[in-house]
């Protein structure tokens, strides 16, 4: 299972120089969801992509960007200012006599002092760090479909619900964001040959036992590359919700070094020249891709624990 994977940083330039042209209107509606639904996760990566807009639909979601962040940072202060008082209240009762209560506010407040602290100083950060980029189940992240006659890029879930099924699928199916290659005509048959996509990464994360303890591991192509990865998406709607763009990886046995690693499951990167075959499929002609996907990228991936 492919349960972590870092995006292109700047998959913005990355989608113009491939030819794919971003949806504004899909990732303005996006911000503006999440104005209202602060669950929505957006990796800040996708955020920078928006920092320096070049047009009024670009600085309209920078403004979406802003608002939300100024608006997280007061909540932050306001709980640090709720916290820093629980705390020194503490400390003023230890002085006088130790209590089991008092000693426990003081461990609460100060783990979660330092707590919003960092969650502070991380929203205010404007200097790039390695793990904007990475997204997990139920992070947003671009992916590539073709819409209209062209290559488009939209904001999408990572965690796919199918068209058609309840929402509670989520938790019933909780690990739809990963789409097994020998299941596709079974789990994905709605998506497969109909729902193509792509999302570009250049490293993925997996759990695997390591001497009885469950560890991290980051695996990375060698050397070092963009990886076209093979997604299949869906398009919800639901009465009373909003509706939901979402995708899941397609994944398959893995190559001798990752599974030497102790990992059983690798996604597949498609090779440039078949993007387009890929992403217009055939329902009658499910074999070409297959073809698509067996003829894929198998570059060495060097593996190393996450931090």
């Amino acid at each position: 299972m492919c349960y972590s994977a870092q995006i292109r940083a700047d998959y913005k330039r990355f989608f113009r120089l491939f030819g794919g042209v971003l949806s504004l209107r899909a990732f303005a509606k996006l911000y503006y969801e999440r104005q209202s639904n602060p669950r929505i996760k957006i990796p800040k990566a996708m955020d920078a992509a928006f920092m320096n807009p070049e047009s009024d639909e670009e600085r309209e979601i920078k403004g979406l960007i802003d608002a939300f962040n100024a608006e997280q940072a007061t909540k932050l202060e306001q709980e640090l200012f709720v916290q820093r008082k629980r705390l020194a209240d503490a400390e003023r009762k230890l002085q006088v006599k130790t209590t089991k209560k008092a000693t426990e506010d003081v461990r609460i407040a100060t783990a979660k002092v330092e707590w919003g602290l960092g969650k502070l100083a991380d929203l205010r950060r404007t200097e790039p760090d390695p793990r904007d980029a990475r997204i997990f189940p139920g992070v947003y992240a671009p992916v590539m479909i073709w819409e209209e006659g062209q290559r488009v890029v939209k904001p999408m879930r990572y965690q796919c619900r199918p068209a058609g099924k309840p929402a509670k699928y989520d938790i019933l199916y909780p690990g739809t964001y990963n789409a097994r290659r020998d299941n596709l005509e079974g789990f994905w048959k709605d998506l497969f040959g109909l729902s193509h996509g792509i999302m570009v990464v250049n490293a993925f994360y997996e759990h695997v036992k390591r001497d009885g303890e469950d560890v991290v591991l980051e695996f990375r192509p060698r050397p070092q590359q963009d990886m076209l990865v093979a997604c299949l998406w869906s398009e919800w709607s639901g009465p009373g919700e909003p509706d939901l763009l979402s995708f899941a990886a397609i994944t398959d046995d893995p190559p001798e070094e990752i599974a030497a690693a102790g990992q059983d499951r690798c996604i597949i990167p498609i090779k440039p020249e078949n993007v387009d075959a890929w992403l217009k499929p055939d329902l009658a002609n499910l074999k070409a891709s297959y073809a698509i996907l067996e003829n894929c990228e198998r570059p060495y991936y060097e593996h190393r624990w996450a931090a």
